[in-house]
């Protein structure tokens, strides 16, 4: 099978890479570097160095012809979506629809949309259903789910194939401690250099963590199942920012205290994903409890 992986030199994109090189398939890489890193692509996989906002997209698109368009490549710094929602537009909106038109003229067979259940939703009841009408409190949250109807819109009009995958908050080796904003990546960081990581808000907001591996598992069998439907991609269970620190202070033996700044305008307050529809449907559930993944990644990241 020939897919071609937007996002795929970042954090998760390169992780799903690696597993479809590994399986056999024929990979094309697209991703234009601004938190992307080379360094991360498989190498049986083809690159181009291209914005998905490119009109050179549309060349690549008629030259590879894929089979499969796995679409990574997005803004997902909500602070950033709140400072800059021209920006985040461009990125999030522009940009899938730019692809979803090359995957049309190109006759994809199949296009999955990596989503987020932790921004989409808002302040919803939890664990949220993938039938709870999303309500999102932020620039990234509203572009993820404009994505979601675009998707959905080229399978209605145009007979697109898809998958949505809506990710809960993913953590694992290879995140951007800067460009990804994953507090997780970002406290392993700080805590390497010695220094006091910042909460922000009081730390008692939770989030649903998952680590990339079971998340690249979901991937692999989105190629084949589950299609025209959406999937929360989570563990279902909540966890506290300071207990998050907490249990990297133990990890990493660091006896420095956080300290705390002013909460995150946007910032969605508890969430954690329902995933009943993806161990039905899919055949998936996570694999890899926290404390398991936490020692994970900051083994793979080095002490």
């Amino acid at each position: 099978m020939k897919i071609l992986v937007t996002g795929g030199a970042g954090f998760i994109g390169s992780h799903v890479v690696d597993a479809y090189c590994k399986a056999g398939h024929d990979v094309i890489v697209v991703d234009n570097f601004e938190t992307g890193i080379k360094g991360n692509i498989h190498p049986k996989a083809r690159l181009y160095s291209c914005n998905v906002m490119s009109n050179e997209l549309k060349m690549i698109f008629q030259k590879e012809r894929p089979d499969v368009v796995n679409h990574h490549a997005a803004q997902v710094n909500v602070r950033r979506s709140v400072e800059d929602p021209v920006y985040d537009a461009k990125t999030n909106v522009i940009g899938i629809v730019n692809v979803l038109a090359c995957s049309l003229d190109a006759k994809v067979q199949r296009f999955i949309f990596i989503s987020s259940g932790g921004a989409i939703y808002g302040n919803a009841s939890v664990p949220t259903l993938e039938s709870y009408t999303p309500k999102p409190l932020s620039p990234y949250g509203l572009s993820k789910y404009t994505g979601e109807k675009y998707v959905e819109m080229c399978n209605s009009l145009y007979g697109l194939p898809f998958i949505i995958l809506r990710y809960a908050n993913v953590y694992g080796p290879r995140q951007n401690p800067k460009g990804e904003a994953g507090v997780i990546a970002i406290f392993i960081n700080n805590m390497q250099k010695n220094q006091e990581p910042v909460i922000f808000g009081d730390g008692e907001q939770t989030r649903d963590y998952i680590h990339v591996m079971d998340v690249v598992e979901a991937n692999l069998l989105a190629l084949t199942r589950g299609e025209n439907t959406c999937f929360n991609i989570g563990t279902g269970k909540q966890t506290s920012v300071n207990t998050i620190f907490s249990l990297l202070q133990t990890e990493m033996n660091f006896t420095k205290k956080a300290q705390y700044g002013e909460k995150i305008v946007g910032e969605v307050q508890h969430g954690a994903l329902d995933i009943n529809r993806a161990k039905k449907l899919l055949g998936w559930e996570p694999k890899i409890v926290l404390k398991q993944g936490l020692h994970m990644t900051v083994e793979k990241e080095g002490k």
